[in-house]
């Protein structure tokens, strides 16, 4: 009996401190994951006047991740940093241009939401229009192709056979 009775002691022991364990590790991820995401956001500087600027350029450019948003509508943590990047650059003194600049450098023309025509960049402003263009052209041909086409007549034994095929299923006769 008191054998039984020392084995669970020490098993209540053992569940004890693989709840304390347990409890350490989910106390330390939840403490650590609000300072992540702390991290991983473009922290403001305060001055509203940079602040508005941010913004500003940040409508602008484009997420690279998100491909449909500006990096000011982006949660991404790509647009964290290149807003982190433009704040730096205000606080570091330089002008709107040259942080666009800067920007098209480094990730290109279509990082800028209009981005100028261009050799390199007629593709992003004729390549819609150039697409329904030749989407109607296409749609024209069909329909005149179809048009061309006369219906087949039936013999008389096809007919016959349709009518009975569409008797079967339960379609009505004409």
């Amino acid at each position: 009996m008191v054998e039984r009775l020392r084995s669970c002691v020490v098993a209540a022991r053992e569940s004890a401190l693989v709840l304390r364990r347990l409890l350490v590790v989910m106390l330390l991820v939840l403490g650590i994951q609000p300072a992540m995401a702390v991290e991983g956001m473009a922290q403001p500087v305060g001055d509203p006047v940079v602040e508005a600027r941010v913004n500003k350029l940040a409508e602008e450019l484009r997420c690279l991740t998100c491909m449909g948003q500006s990096i000011a509508d982006s949660q991404s943590s790509f647009s964290a940093d290149m807003k982190r990047e433009i704040r730096a650059m205000i606080v570091a003194g330089k002008n709107d241009k040259e942080i666009m600049e800067f920007m098209v450098q480094r990730y290109g023309d279509f990082v800028l939401y209009r981005p100028p025509v261009k050799s390199t960049t007629w593709v992003l402003w004729a390549g819609p229009f150039l697409f329904l263009i030749l989407s109607l052209i296409f749609l024209l041909m069909k329909l005149r192709k179809r048009r061309g086409q006369d219906a087949a007549e039936l013999s008389a034994s096809e007919h016959q056979q349709a009518i009975e095929l569409l008797g079967k299923r339960g379609v009505d006769r004409p």
